[in-house]
């Protein structure tokens, strides 16, 4: 299924866990580094230097931009390691993470009774899937490297539902 976010909003609803989409939208990167520092700041009740109303985060750290390029090699970072971080996603009212593998029970639980979405890409396709970033921009936490916030506009972006709105998950039964 073709997903045009956020005009198809509305069709996320319709996903069952193991549905393809190819994601056309925006898309934030976060990594272990940027979660870490998003939560220190929510804590200290500070301003985040981006509004994730209604977003995709994608855990991933493209490499080094190839000249001619628009970015690096960005493949999914695991997603277990943002586990602790799922609270995180409910008050930032994130739409969907993006990552790779299993998310513990805890996580698993919070996702489903707080309706956000879990995609799964292929570790091992990040020169694959940079092909659909058609810009992007470094955003905030600029001295994380490639753990920074980037901005990317996707086409194409390829992904699997893992955890839908009704309770479904891939890597459950």
């Amino acid at each position: 299924m073709i997903i045009k976010y956020p005009m198809d909003k509305e069709k996320l609803k319709e996903l069952k866990a193991g549905d393809v989409v190819e994601f056309e939208g925006v898309i934030y990167t976060a990594r272990d580094a940027a979660h870490m520092r998003m939560k220190k700041m929510l804590e200290n009740k500070e301003a985040l230097p981006v509004d994730f109303n209604d977003a995709f985060i994608y855990y991933a750290g493209p490499t080094p931009t190839k000249p001619g390029h628009v970015i690096g090699s960005i493949g999914p970072t695991t997603s277990s390691r943002m586990d602790a971080f799922a609270p995180m996603m409910k008050e930032l009212n994130v739409t969907a993470t993006i990552g790779k593998g299993p998310r513990d029970k805890e996580c698993t639980k919070y996702y489903q009774e707080n309706h956000i979405l879990y995609f799964i890409t292929t570790g091992g396709c990040g020169a694959l899937l940079s092909k659909a970033v058609k810009k992007a921009k470094e955003i905030a936490f600029l001295d994380l490297g490639p753990e920074s916030i980037k901005r990317l506009e996707v086409e194409g972006f390829k992904m699997i539902l893992a955890i839908d709105y009704y309770g479904n998950n891939i890597f459950e039964g």
